[in-house]
Parts: structure tokens; sequence; C-alpha cells
């Protein structure tokens, strides 16, 4: 590391065109993070660096993160000189070919776009409602996601031009250490990792040790089924993460932050890589930091994709080098961590509230959120909602208003059934109770937890004990085995889920009794490994199954006592018949059937052999006339 000098203060006209307030050539913005990849924004990227029409106006093309509506990708945004930007949504090529011919003057608009970005200077349109008064953005405070899909995340000039880095520098020069510690501490940010243990009193910990060394640790190992918030963040705003990680590292006394970060997320990887060595060049990381004497440097770890080095004892055992496993609790990683030196670990989302937390103040970030939980909080909305995507409000936003007012509710005309929060690690919470505040306590009343923000809301479609099933299966085979109330009982946990879950014609013997009597023991096992578990992640690896078990209860003994899955998901228990007024006897079932299952002449109604059938569903797909009944 080597002392550099900072850069001076960006001149306020470049600023106004780095912020886009001001541009003198037509800007073209295609969303690149993931979700639009995913969904195609690389073919429509392609296509626009071809175009004619971008050709011939010089038209810039900028590429940037995920905005939060991941339903709408690709998204394409389009700003001319002295207008405000304008946003299109599920663009392919064909489509940007018109959009742009369009609005290089060429052609007519497709369709009106999603919404504009009003800014001081610009001429807005007509007719097209502002971005926030978008119902997917209109009841969100964006605290962590302010930048995201707005700038290149790339570019170090964007950032700094919407007040990058200014935090970080008035930090060094106007707090210390302990101050720093307390005015994090008196905001009453939490962490958002899941437990929500107040930031401030943690880095306190580390900071008032001493010892030689000191670290801090930036867990983004995303490993939650319906999460990715983290990677959003990384990919669209990399910049934040650093400053953040600059402000919390200067706190505890670290010279030296790692991001432990999964490989499965090469963009992220990138982005923050490229985020570094800019910060390094222009002296925000380094020696001598703005003549301070503070010392900072960060490196990327990549994990190998273990759900358990998620907790933070098996992290710090990765990050040596070693397998990660969790160890016995004291002594904690603030006192003891990486290397046997006081260590703090916040995850991205709590790493990236910093900035902004500085820049308004502790009383400011106090004033959002509830009594207990206070600022935003960053959700992945997912599963059976109308839009998809990331999602940050102030804690104590309902989570119906989350579903229905941000995410536009159950889409088709469904019920809607639950929504589960929290991961592998949560719980599911019913209907009846989606009228609950986002904030630690109250979801943890209902036997759910914030958990890093994975919001998945299912319908009268989904299964409540197939979903408890999937993650009990994800639990167990992501446990690492180290103590036996974890590594065992879960795996029993799962085979009495399994269980009761099977065809009847699979028992045989004493099995249906053993069935019983695991199902009387369930909430029993569910409390031992609860109580006796090593780490965080078997503690609370029972979660899904009580919290199923509480809200739907009826559903489990529909398929213990009745044998049959209300929902129609849990294949084996499905029973199978054929409407003798429908079927006209031409024998596609019967010649799809793999069991032998299905008899009947040609051209006369046929019938399904109960005892036989499989409940494999191919006489289902076989028959054109809707004339195998399933239920």
């Amino acid at each position: 590391m080597t002392s550099r000098t900072i850069p001076t203060a960006l001149d306020p006209a470049r600023a106004r065109e780095l912020r886009r307030e001001a541009v003198d050539v037509p800007v073209i913005l295609i969303g690149t993070g993931t979700c639009g990849l995913g969904a195609g924004a690389g073919a429509v990227l392609e296509a626009v660096r071809t175009l004619p029409a971008v050709q011939r106006r010089g038209a810039r093309i900028v590429e940037v993160g995920c905005i939060g509506l991941c339903a709408l990708e690709p998204m394409l945004d389009v700003q001319l000189p002295g207008r405000a930007r304008l946003c299109f949504g599920r663009v392919d090529p064909g489509k940007a070919r018109t959009v742009l011919d369009a609005m290089l003057g060429e052609g007519a608009w497709p369709e009106l776009p999603l919404f504009q970005f009003p800014a001081d200077g610009l001429q807005a349109w007509d007719g097209v409602p502002a971005i926030g008064d978008h119902p997917f953005f209109a009841p969100q405070t964006r605290l962590v996601l302010r930048n995201c899909g707005l700038i290149d995340p790339r570019s170090l000039d964007e950032y700094r031009a919407r007040g990058g880095y200014e935090q970080w520098l008035r930090v060094l020069a106007q707090m210390t250490p302990a101050e720093l510690c307390a005015e994090v501490e008196r905001s009453g940010l939490r962490g958002r990792g899941g437990g929500g243990f107040p930031a401030g009193r943690k880095w306190r910990f580390a900071q008032e040790t001493a010892a030689e060394r000191k670290f801090l640790v930036c867990n983004a190992d995303e490993g939650d089924p319906g999460a990715f918030m983290d990677r959003a963040v990384i990919e669209g705003d990399p910049h934040r993460l650093v400053e953040g990680m600059a402000i919390a590292a200067y706190a505890i006394g670290a010279s030296r932050a790692y991001v432990y970060i999964r490989a499965e997320y090469p963009l992220a990887i990138a982005n923050l890589s490229v985020a570094l060595d800019q910060a390094r060049q222009a002296g925000y990381l380094g020696r001598d930091i703005a003549g301070s004497g503070v010392d900072l440097d960060v490196v990327v770890k990549k994990g190998a994709g273990a759900f358990v080095c998620g907790e933070e004892t098996a992290l710090i055992l990765s990050i040596e080098g070693r397998r990660g496993m969790p160890r016995p609790r004291p002594p904690f990683p603030a006192v003891s961590g990486l290397f046997g030196c006081p260590t703090v670990i916040n995850n991205v989302e709590t790493l990236a509230n910093l900035p902004e937390l500085v820049r308004i103040g502790a009383d400011g970030f106090a004033a959002l959120g509830t009594a207990g939980s206070k600022g935003t909080k960053v959700f992945a909305l997912s599963g059976k909602v109308a839009r998809t995507g990331l999602v940050e409000v102030e804690m104590g936003t309902s989570l119906a208003d989350v579903v229905h007012a941000v995410g536009g509710g159950v889409p088709g005309g469904k019920r809607f059934k639950a929504v589960q929060i929290g991961g592998p690690s949560g719980g599911c919470i019913p209907a009846a109770h989606l009228d609950t505040p986002v904030d630690y306590e109250s979801l943890k009343e209902l036997g759910a937890m914030m958990g890093s923000g994975g919001l998945v809301v299912m319908d009268e479609d989904n299964c409540m004990v197939d979903v408890a099933k999937f993650f009990m299966d994800f639990i167990q085979r992501e446990s690492c085995g180290k103590c036996i109330p974890c590594r065992e009982g879960t795996r029993h946990m799962l085979e009495i889920l399994q269980a009761i879950t099977r065809h009847p014609r699979s028992e045989h013997g004493h099995m249906a009794l053993e069935r019983f009597q695991g199902v009387v023991n369930l909430e029993d096992l569910a409390g031992v490994i609860k109580d006796a578990s090593l780490c965080g992640l078997g503690m609370t690896a029972p979660n899904p199954v009580l919290s199923t078990l509480r809200w739907f209860r009826d559903e489990y003994e529909a398929h213990i006592f009745g044998r049959r899955c209300p929902a129609g998901v849990c294949t084996e228990l499905l029973s199978y018949r054929i409407d003798a007024a429908l079927c006209n006897g031409c024998s596609r079932c019967l010649r799809e059937c793999p069991v032998d299952a299905i008899v009947g002449e040609p051209r006369r109604p046929h019938t399904i052999i109960q005892e036989r059938c499989v409940a494999c569903g191919n006489c289902v797909t076989a028959c054109h006339r809707d004339a195998v009944l399933v239920s």
C-alpha cells in the first residue's frame, strides 16, 4: 500500500454531467446486472451498439446495475439533451431498435415508457409518470439502493458526483474511532445479516480490545434460497460498500479488511475488484489516507458456496484456509476472531448503510423505522408475486404493503397463502398476519426472523408441508455435520416429512406406526435441535417446520390422517380417476402408463386400478379430452 493524494472536489459542471443533469449527446443506459443479463440484456446491448441511429447521433452507451424492478428486465433508459431520462421495460433487440429510432427522431414510440427520472433543469415528458409515482417505487425509501440502476458501477467519478467518499473523508477529519462507534450505536443500526445485533455495540467490543492487529470482514456469502440483495448491491454500487467498509474499519482500528463473497457471483466480484483498484489509485485506500495516519486495504476472498460459511466463526476459518466449521463461543470474534485477533463481521447491507448514516447523522437515521428497528430493510421479493425484484422499505412497513403495494400482489387471480421470510432459518407467515410490520421483534413473535432479507410469496397452489420439506432438505444437506443435534436431528426431521408425503402403499410393517410416532415427536425434536446445536444455523434449522406447523396444521393433518395433499403438490398422495362421460376410449393414457394401471377396451371408457397407480401423471399429459381427474 502506498500513500496517494486524495482527488480534488469535482468541478460543479462536471458533477452535473456525471449525474446526467446536463448531457450534450443522447445517453442510452442498459441494466446489465445478473438479472438483466439473465433476461437478455446482453443481446440488447450488442444490438444497440450496432444501430445506425445510435452511431449517427453519437449516442453514449452506459451499462448500469439493477434498479430493482427485476420483473421487467431487460430495461433500457434513454436520455436526450435537455430532457428527463426515460425508462422502457422488457426490451428485446427488436424493441430496442424501435425505441431508439423513435427517441432519436426517426420513428414513433412503440408504447409509453414505464416512468421518467425528473431532475432540475430537465424538461419532463408529458403523460409519463415519475419514477417516484410508479407503484413499485412509491412506497420505498431507498438508502442502500439509492444509486443502483442510476450510475455506472465501474465509474469512481459517477459515485463521487453523488457524494461518494465524502463521508469517509469527513470521518477521518472530524471523528475519533470512539466517537464514530458511539454515533452508530446511538443511531440504532442493527446488523442486517439475521440476528440483528446492534452494530455499534459490536464495534465497541472490538474497538476497546487491545491488540496489535484487528480485522473487518464483510460477509457477502449470500447462501439463502431466494436471496440476491448483496449481489445486486455489489454489482450496482460497489463503491458504497467500499466506503462503508472503510468507515467501519476506522471505527474498530482495523488496517486490513476482507470481503468474503461466494465465487458464484462473478459479476459482483469483477465490479468490486474494479472499485477497489480505483479506490486505491485515488487514495481512498492505502497508507496514510488523506494525511490522517490511517492505513487500510481490502482483500477479496472467494468462498466455495458452503452455506455454513455464512456463520461467522465458520467464515473466519475459511478465510484462514481451513475447513469452514462453526466453533463454540465465547470467545466472540470481536474479542478473538480472524488469526486470533479482534474481528468485526458485518454483512453487505449493514456496511452499505454507513455512508448515508454518517451523512444524515444518528438522529436522522434513528428517525426512520420503529422503536427497536431503525432505518430501512432491503428485501429480495420473489415467488408468486406480480412485481419481483429488490425492495427497500422503512422498518415498520407492513408485509402487506411489501407484497401488495410494492409487489402488486399474487397474479392470475390466485389466493395469497403465505410469505416465507428469512431463508432456511426463517419461517412462513400466513395471510392472517400479513399486516405484521417489518421489524425484528414482530417477526420473531410469529416464529420467523428478518434474516438477510429473502422474501418468497406463495399462493394457494403451494403445499406448506412441501415447503417445509424443501427447506429441511436444504438445511440437512448444508449441515457441516460437526454437532449431532443438527446433523442427526435435521436428518430425522426430513425423514418424518418425507414419510408423511409418501404414498401409503410404500409403507410396510410398522412404518405407519413409526410415521405417527415421528409426527407426535416432531416439535420435541425441533426443541432439542434449537437448544443443543452449536451455531446459529443449527439453532434456527427447525424454524420452517415449526412455523408451518403453527399456522398450517390443517395441511399437516390432511397429509397424515387423510393421506392427501390439498394443494395437489405432493404427487405420491394424489389420486387419479377417469371420468367415463368424457373418455372416448382412445387408449392414449393406457399406452403411456408405465405400470399397466389403466385398463379398458378401445372406444370404451377406461378405468384406473388404484392399487397399481404410482401417481406419475403420464395419463393426465396424454389425455386430450381432460378426462383424467386428479384429487
